[in-house]
């Protein structure tokens, strides 16, 4: 289980796990991601000095794409997704959840060096909140966002160096 910087061969997988509609489902931008979209998105983080992107192994496959931002004076966001249909095929989804989680908070109290971390979750999405419970983030508050022209709650965790020892 490991984090390794995206790099350009990994953009189609990306696109591809990142449109799949279960990931759609539980994300603040719903719309399939056209190709187009997605390369302007990739040349935007790779000169975005605040942004790390890396991509997931999981057993030696890439499996996952784990997202940094606005990573100023010691903390930063994060988000991911998993190849849900590689994934499942392979029996591997529950531990890749976990191990990509694992890995995430690891790599950025570690490499990346930041003392806060924070995610953002539909307030709908139980299991992935469950998941960061389990792994020490605590619900700090919670808001209303527009997804789809839709109103839908949300919930911003957080995890700091110091809790996660």
């Amino acid at each position: 289980m490991v984090l390794r910087p995206a790099r350009d061969d990994d953009l189609a997988a990306m696109l591809r796990w990142r449109n799949h509609p279960k990931v759609r489902a539980t994300s603040f931008t719903t719309h399939v991601i056209g190709p187009g979209e997605h390369a302007r998105w990739w040349e935007a983080v790779r000169s975005d000095p605040s942004t790390r992107v890396f991509v997931y192994e999981h057993g030696g496959t890439p499996a996952g794409v784990v997202t940094y931002s606005g990573m100023l004076g010691g903390s930063g966001s994060w988000g991911y997704y998993l190849d849900l249909d590689g994934l499942g095929t392979s029996g591997a989804l529950l531990a890749a959840w976990i191990g990509l989680e694992r890995a995430a908070v690891e790599h950025a109290f570690g490499p990346l060096g930041l003392t806060t971390l924070r995610g953002e979750v539909l307030a709908d999405n139980e299991p992935v909140r469950r998941l960061h419970r389990r792994f020490g983030f605590t619900e700090v508050m919670r808001y209303r966002r527009r997804v789809d022209g839709v109103p839908r709650e949300v919930v911003v965790v957080q995890l700091t160096s110091e809790e996660n020892r």
